[in-house]
């Protein structure tokens, strides 16, 4: 193996995750977990991540075909969506915060309503019940029906069988029991830390023991396990100390291999994309900050409300803000450095606008 370099790392990082467009349900089995995020600028997070590994993809498919794909929305380092067969990692999921008495009485109701009905939607279960309003995480104010059915949801007690415009419609769920012993126990934690590795190598160290704790948000109850995984994983994994950063990928990869070579396109990416989703990581590889500002105060952003990473070939550049105005597509481009002006990045910008106007359905 030749000596590995952060021109390796960075090639690496960008190539294994930007594989041959393929079908949705491959798509989303590959990556092994999808972020969700609902801000549209101009489109959703996981529609903007799968336009570019999935053939003809178009706003709003995933949502669309998902009632008929083997994958669930559901809750791993963040929520997003999953293909089904993970759900068994982590199911039955046991919350760090138990409910109250006054809690399991209003779940246990609204699981009979969801039992009868088969399929509910918010609305529904706030007419039914009148739970009213609750503070929300955020601090503004929710429906505490929806609130309660996010709950249920996170506790494996209902799935989201669509949506609705947008809103989670739920039915009861159904998850298998679970082997508890110690050793099944350990051995789910060691597949959900290599689910997360496989989907974000090449990792430096402290983004390895990040990860390692947000697994704790989709299975808080094998938190003991998963620090245990962890201990393994140091040995299992490759790893090289590459300029005072220790890094980690799969034992069965070679960063070095010539297959990791990237194409010279020019792509947007969504801000959770696996290339740019680590920020440790991206300024290691690529030598500037990336902030996502969307829930930063207008006067104080840099980059912009949903400033998209600008990717040519294995170097992202600079960042992209977009628009839809009247039906029309505007957008500003950012530079971490001096903009390029040569013919051949023009060409590939506009290649990359087309496409957008395609995915947004804007062209015929």
């Amino acid at each position: 193996m030749p000596k590995m370099t952060l021109d390796h790392l960075r090639r690496y990082a960008v190539a294994r995750t930007l594989f041959k467009p393929t079908t949705l349900g491959l798509a989303i089995k590959q990556l092994g977990f999808l972020q969700a995020d609902p801000i549209r600028a101009p489109a959703r997070a996981q529609d903007l991540t799968l336009r570019h590994r999935v053939n003809g993809y178009r706003a709003g498919d995933l949502e669309r075909r998902y009632p008929r794909l083997a994958v669930e929305e559901d809750y791993l380092v963040n929520y997003g969506f999953l293909p089904r067969e993970h759900l068994a990692l982590m199911h039955p999921r046991v919350a760090a915060r138990p409910w109250d008495k006054a809690t399991q009485g209003k779940a246990a109701d609204v699981l009979a309503f969801v039992r009868e009905r088969g399929c509910v939607h918010p609305r529904e279960v706030e007419k039914q019940f009148a739970h009213g309003r609750i503070k929300s995480y955020w601090g503004g104010s929710s429906s505490a029906s929806t609130q309660l059915l996010d709950h249920m949801h996170y506790r494996g007690l209902l799935r989201v069988a669509r949506r609705d415009g947008g809103t989670r419609v739920y039915e009861l769920a159904g998850h298998l029991p679970s082997d508890d012993s110690p050793a099944a126990q350990m051995k789910r934690s060691a597949a959900l830390l290599e689910l997360v590795v496989r989907k974000y190598a090449p990792l430096p160290a402290r983004s390895l023991t990040y990860l390692a704790r947000l697994l704790r948000y989709g299975a808080p109850h094998l938190a003991e396990h998963t620090q245990a995984a962890m201990l393994l994983a140091h040995e299992r994994l490759s790893s090289m100390q590459l300029d005072g950063t220790l890094w980690y990928w799969p034992a069965n990869e070679n960063p070095a291999s010539p297959k990791y070579a990237p194409d010279d396109r020019v792509r947007l990416l969504a801000p959770f994309d696996p290339v740019v989703w680590d920020r440790t990581r991206f300024k290691l590889l690529w030598g500037w900050t990336y902030k996502f500002e969307a829930y930063t105060p207008p006067s104080k952003r840099k980059l912009g409300y949903y400033a998209l990473p600008l990717l040519r070939g294995e170097r992202v550049i600079g960042w992209g803000n977009l628009s839809l105005v009247d039906g029309k597509l505007t957008s500003t481009l950012g530079f971490a450095d001096k903009a390029p002006r040569d013919a051949a990045f023009k060409n590939a910008w506009a290649e990359e606008l087309e496409r957008m106007h395609v995915f947004l359905g804007l062209h015929d």
